[in-house]
């Protein structure tokens, strides 16, 4: 069974995310369409776009400044029309606190909390998070794109 399998993921569209990650590494980065982060979707889209082994997921939360306030189709139709978004994006998930996701609670466990929209975090394909990328750190950054590369092997 994939390491994903028991996490629930599901679309904006309401769809199970899961077979199109099998042998992946992942890129999971919690998003919002009125951050000062938002640009990096377009570093996100040439990232995913860049490798066939690479998923990006996009993980709408709207826990940080209330910047992530719409539907799941509005968040889509913005990311489409302002930046080609073809990567999956889940639907809107608390990544701290209580109601912790189980992604997140997969990512980070009781560890410490998501500081800010667009951290990053690179989840080899056995689902081992090899590496965790403040927003700050760009789609396009080496750190970031050596840890990649580094997941891919």
């Amino acid at each position: 069974m994939a390491w994903y399998s028991e996490l629930g993921l599901t679309t904006l569209g309401g769809k199970p995310l899961g077979g199109e990650l099998d042998g992946k590494v992942l890129v999971v980065v919690n998003v919002a369409s009125h951050c000062g982060y938002t640009s990096q979707y377009a570093g996100l889209q040439m990232l995913a776009a860049e490798n066939p082994d690479i998923v990006v997921v996009g993980v709408p939360c709207n826990q940080f400044g209330g910047q992530e306030p719409g539907t799941a189709e509005e968040i889509a139709t913005f990311c489409d029309s302002r930046f080609g978004v073809t990567f999956p994006l889940l639907e809107k998930q608390d990544v701290n606190g209580a109601n912790r996701s189980p992604l997140f609670r997969h990512l980070i466990g009781e560890g410490e909390d998501i500081r800010w929209n667009f951290e990053k975090f690179v989840v080899d394909r056995d689902g081992v998070v090899t590496a965790r990328f403040a927003s700050r750190v760009r789609p396009d950054d080496a750190p970031l794109t050596q840890a990649i590369a580094a997941a891919l092997g």
